[in-house]
C-alpha cells in the first residue's frame, strides 16, 4: 500500500506540501482537502485586480484543476475537515467520514483577527481572502461611493491604493500613529503617506474603530470611531492574520506565544508524523529568535515544501527567517529585511544608523526614481542586522532580497562600503545606494566613538 499523506488547505503552503510529498515519493498517495472552490491561486493579487493593474482574476491561478489529476494529486473541494485525531491518525470529514493518513500536514492559513465592535454580521463587510467572493465584490466595487478601510496592514495599504485607483473615496482608519507601523519605519512610509492624500484617501491615524453601523440584517451604512462617524457603503476589513489554529488546538498541538503551531526546523509539530506550514505556524526569527506568524506567501510555499518533504519520507530542513519583504504602496514601493528602527527599538537593540538618499539609474536616463535606504548594524561589530527602503519602483525587491542574505550571513558597514554594484545607465546608477548608506553608517560610527 503506498503511503498516504493528507494535507489539510490548498493554499501555498498546502499545495507546496503536496508537491514536496510527489517529489519525493512519486507512487505516494496525496490527498488535499480545502474548503474552497479553488487551490494555488494567488490572494495577493487580489487587490490589484480591484486596482485594475491585472485585467482579470482568471490571472491569479496557478494551474488548472486538471493540473493537479495529471500530477496525481487529489484535491477535495469544498471539503471541510472538522477533527484531527493524532492517536488514531485520522481526520474527520464533513460529508465523507473519516479518513486515515500515515503523515499530515496542517497548512490551515489565518483568518483576520476580529475587529470585537458590534455590527460585525452586517452585508458590507469585505475580508479580501476568497477568490471567488473577490469576483463577486469587484462587481459590488462599480457601485461604491464611499469605501472605509479598517487598519492598515499590509493588505490595507494595498487596497487603499486600489480603491482610490477605482475612484472611490477611500478612508483609511488605524489605531497606530503611521500606516505599517508593525513593520515600517515612519520616515518610510512618509513619502507613501503624501502620495495616498494626492490620489484622494483621507488618513485617519490614532484612531480606533468602535462599531459597524446600520439596521440590523442590513447593509452596513457607516463606521463609527474614536474620532467620529465615517458614512461607507464598503468596509474593507484588513485587520492582522491571525492562525487558522482552530484544529490543531482541538488535537492538542503545541501552539506557541503567537497563537501559531510550534513547529521544528523540518516543520515538524509536537505530534509524531505531523508537520505545518505556512500563516498557520510560528517560526523564529533569524537573529532575535522572536517567535514570527503570518508571513509572505513565499514563506509559506518555502515552508510547505520542507514539511511535504518530510512527509513523504525525505529530509529537508527549514531556516529560520531574516524576513524580506516589500509592497507597492501609493506611488511608492516600500521593503525591507529582518526589522528596521521602530522594531529595534522597541526591543531594547542598540544599532548605529546609515541612511542614504540615492537613485534608481543614471541621473540622464529617462524614467529615473528615488530611492531611500536605511542600514542598522551592531554599534561593536557593525554587523548588518536590519534594513529598510522607499523608492519609485525599481530595485527595491531585490535589494530587500539581497539585505535579507547580508544579514544572515554576518556582513558588515565595512562589507557593503566596499561592495561592487552593477552600473549601467538604463539599470543602476553609478552610487549605489546601499554603498552610500554603508559609507555613511561608518561615519556615523566612528562619530558616536
Amino acid at each position: 500500500m503506498p503511503r498516504r499523506t493528507v494535507v489539510i488547505g490548498g493554499g501555498a503552503a498546502g499545495l507546496g506540501a503536496a508537491g514536496g510529498v510527489k517529489a519525493v515519493d512519486p507512487g505516494a498517495e496525496v490527498v488535499v482537502y480545502t474548503q474552497f472552490e479553488d487551490v494555488a491561486y494567488s490572494p495577493c493579487g487580489i487587490p490589484y485586480v480591484h486596482g485594475g493593474e491585472i485585467e482579470s482574476f482568471e490571472k491569479l491561478f496557478l494551474a488548472g484543476k486538471q493540473a493537479y489529476v495529471e500530477a496525481g494529486i487529489d484535491v477535495r473541494y469544498e471539503a471541510e475537515v472538522t477533527a484531527v485525531d493524532t492517536a488514531a491518525r485520522t481526520v474527520t470529514v464533513a460529508g465523507e467520514g473519516t479518513v486515515g493518513w500515515d503523515g499530515l500536514v496542517l497548512a490551515t492559513g489565518f483568518d483576520y483577527a476580529d475587529p470585537g465592535v458590534p455590527g460585525g454580521a452586517l452585508g458590507g463587510l469585505y475580508y479580501v481572502k476568497n477568490i471567488r467572493r473577490a469576483m463577486e465584490w469587484d462587481k459590488v466595487l462599480d457601485t461604491v461611493k464611499k469605501a472605509v478601510v479598517v487598519e492598515a496592514s499590509p493588505l490595507g495599504a494595498e487596497m487603499v491604493t486600489a480603491l482610490a485607483h477605482r475612484g472611490v473615496e477611500t478612508h483609511l482608519i488605524d489605531p497606530h500613529p503611521y500606516a505599517l507601523a508593525a513593520v515600517a519605519d515612519p520616515d518610510i512610509m512618509a513619502p507613501v503617506e503624501e502620495s495616498w492624500r494626492e490620489l484622494g484617501v483621507h488618513l485617519h491615524f490614532n484612531t480606533s474603530l468602535e462599531a459597524f453601523l446600520g439596521e440590523a440584517g442590513g447593509t452596513v451604512r457607516a463606521v463609527r470611531t474614536s474620532a467620529g462617524e465615517l458614512p461607507a457603503d464598503l468596509v474593507v476589513v484588513a485587520t492582522h492574520k491571525t492562525p487558522n489554529n482552530r484544529l490543531a488546538a482541538a488535537a492538542g498541538l503545541k501552539l506557541g506565544s503567537t497563537g501559531g503551531i510550534v513547529v521544528d526546523d523540518h516543520m515538524q509539530t509536537s505530534a509524531p508524523e505531523v508537520w505545518a506550514a505556512g500563516d498557520v505556524t510560528e517560526i523564529p526569527h533569524g537573529l532575535t529568535g522572536v517567535p514570527l506568524q503570518g508571513l509572505t506567501g513565499s514563506h509559506a510555499y518555502a515552508q510547505g515544501k520542507v514539511a511535504g518533504v518530510n512527509a513523504g519520507g525525505g529530509d529537508r530542513a527549514y531556516r529560520a527567517v531574516y524576513v524580506p519583504w516589500g509592497t507597492p504602496a501609493g506611488r511608492w514601493v516600500i521593503g525591507g529585511a529582518s526589522f528596521g528602527e521602530a522594531t529595534a527599538t522597541a526591543l531594547g537593540i542598540p544599532y548605529v544608523l546609515g541612511v542614504a538618499e540615492g537613485i534608481s539609474r543614471a541621473r540622464y536616463y529617462p524614467g529615473v526614481k528615488k530611492v531611500k535606504v536605511k542600514l542598522l548594524a551592531e554599534p561593536d561589530s557593525l554587523r548588518l542586522i536590519g534594513a529598510q527602503l522607499v523608492g519609485g519602483g525599481e530595485g527595491i525587491k531585490e535589494r530587500a532580497d539581497f539585505l535579507a542574505m547580508a544579514v544572515k550571513f554576518g556582513m558588515t558597514f565595512h562589507d557593503l562600503s566596499t561592495m561592487e554594484n552593477v552600473y549601467s545607465p538604463a539599470i543602476g546608477a553609478l552610487n549605489e545606494p546601499i554603498v552610500v548608506a554603508a559609507t555613511n553608517g561608518l561615519a556615523a560610527a566612528r562619530q558616536g566613538k
